[in-house]
């Protein structure tokens, strides 16, 4: 029994308490948001993300691996997504002029509307959530802690953010 004399510790009660709590408060969280964006705008999370981010950026434009890298999803999971998003008409998609094998996604007017309509609410929406219970050293000490964190994890980026295997290239 490998596992019984395994000396690799696990977590300690504190750990495991922070990592509890911090599991509940996302899924909470998110549970929340996603209900309020697909009311609102029909949206799913990730969507949301994809048209937000797009509004975001000079152009309105990014190409679709940078769209996985930002919002950490699968380059499969984010072409299905951004799909139904063309096909709403909330974005388009397009080759790219520099590497034929990049797709260009571009928000349209239409998405930046559904954006500008139903970012208030999901703002006010995170603010109750999340940062109406903090006060100011929390929320400092919170950002710091989560940045931290983030730059830690993004070190070892998710599949979705690795390069891709180079093929047909003899090894």
């Amino acid at each position: 029994m490998a596992g019984v004399t395994d000396p690799t510790p696990g977590l300690n009660s504190e750990q495991l308490g922070a990592y509890f709590a911090l599991t509940e408060v996302s899924s909470l969280l998110q549970y929340a948001v996603d209900e309020h964006l697909r009311s609102a705008g029909d949206l799913s999370y990730v969507q949301f993300q994809i048209l937000a981010r797009l509004v975001h950026v000079p152009g309105g434009k990014l190409r679709m691996t940078d769209l996985a890298d930002g919002v950490v999803y699968s380059r499969s999971g984010l072409t299905y997504q951004a799909g139904l998003l063309d096909k709403r008409g909330l974005i388009t998609r397009s080759p790219s002029p520099d590497d034929e094998r990049s797709v260009i996604v571009t928000v349209t007017d239409a998405g930046r509307d559904l954006i500008a309509r139903v970012l208030p609410e999901h703002a006010e929406r995170v603010r109750q959530l999340l940062f109406e219970p903090m006060n100011g050293q929390d929320l400092a000490a919170l950002s710091a802690i989560l940045g931290r964190v983030r730059e830690h994890m993004r070190a070892t980026p998710p599949r979705s953010a690795k390069p891709r295997a180079a093929r047909g290239r003899g090894n």
